[in-house]
């Protein structure tokens, strides 16, 4: 069941969305996800999150359970706003007997992009694809990178204003990649809204302003980058020598013993000076300090962590529960 709720200045505003699937499957149980104009917005998790069964409900592939929301200012599946949006399947597939061009025509004729536009257009997307000498090669010829090229340039023919990717640099090389990084931030700078669905952190973490992370159908952690790794600051304080002895008195200051090291959660360094006096009063020689915030791939490995222990105490309750 979607329904329809006040319009609101995000590109997309879904509340408790929900789909169970036959056998009682529960691929989403309850996500909330906001995305705002002209961001590029991540969503990951590990597979079978429902990642790609959130990004399906929001393009009417599938039929949610439940949902409250909007995209682009309207109901979930409007087809105007439908018109608006540029999509690229996860695995998707194509014609093989088209070439590229003819694809591309073929693609912005089902969007109702009217035929004088259609070729320019196409000539520019396979020019910034780096595409433009295979354009009249047929598809079933071309490389799994060179798909995932096509794929994104058929998802930019009808000139949307949000933009749905789902894996897209999946089989892509290096300088594939860099080249499809560059063309967000051309097209973020443009006012598009882009949403990109991706298991690859790095990528994510060098354009996206605000992410979510998806584990076991539900958001673990939603926000800007800054944002999530802002309580994952820490001093790293490499040392000489045997730190056993001081083990209690570092602790109390807030600090743990690592092997060589004394790690000190945040960026106080009032806290960090009185450590190193600590440390050299007592003879050990200070190596290096390392000032450091988690990246997102830390982030999300704690996330899933997290999720995991929630998981296992949730279960013992209903365990007891039940008995």
């Amino acid at each position: 069941m979607v329904e329809m709720t006040e319009m609101t200045n995000w590109a997309v505003d879904l509340i408790g969305v929900r789909k169970r699937y036959r056998g009682g499957v529960d691929a989403l149980r309850g996500v909330n996800v906001q995305v705002g104009q002209g961001e590029i917005f991540g969503l990951l998790g590990p597979n079978g999150a429902g990642k790609t069964t959130l990004v399906k409900i929001m393009m009417t592939v599938i039929r949610p359970s439940h949902a409250l929301g909007t995209i682009l200012g309207r109901p979930i599946g409007n087809s105007r706003k439908l018109a608006r949006i540029g999509y690229l399947p996860e695995s998707h597939r194509f014609p093989p007997y088209l070439t590229g061009s003819q694809l591309l025509d073929y693609y912005a004729a089902l969007a109702r992009v009217p035929r004088k536009i259609r070729k320019s257009r196409s000539d520019e997307l396979l020019e910034r694809m780096g595409m433009s000498k295979w354009a009249s090669t047929l598809i079933n010829k071309y490389s799994k990178g060179m798909m995932q090229r096509l794929g994104l340039a058929q998802a930019l023919m009808n000139d949307p204003d949000l933009i749905v990717l789902d894996e897209p640099t999946d089989g892509v090389d290096p300088m594939g990649r860099r080249d499809i990084r560059e063309l967000l931030l051309d097209l973020k700078k443009q006012g598009k809204t882009i949403l990109i669905n991706s298991h690859l952190l790095g990528e994510l973490e060098m354009v996206c302003d605000r992410v979510s992370i998806l584990v076991d159908g539900l958001v673990a952690r939603q926000g800007t980058l800054k944002e999530l790794t802002e309580q994952s600051k820490e001093y790293r304080i490499a040392v000489e020598g045997d730190l056993a002895p001081l083990d209690a008195q570092i602790k109390a200051m807030g600090g743990r013993l690592m092997t060589g090291a004394v790690m000190l959660r945040g960026h106080d360094s009032e806290k960090v000076n009185a450590i190193i006096d600590l440390l050299r009063q007592n003879g050990h020689m200070i190596e290096s300090v390392e000032k450091r915030r988690f990246s997102l791939e830390e982030v999300f490995v704690k996330a899933m962590a997290s999720a995991s222990t929630a998981t296992v105490v949730a279960g013992k309750a209903e365990g007891k529960v039940s008995r």
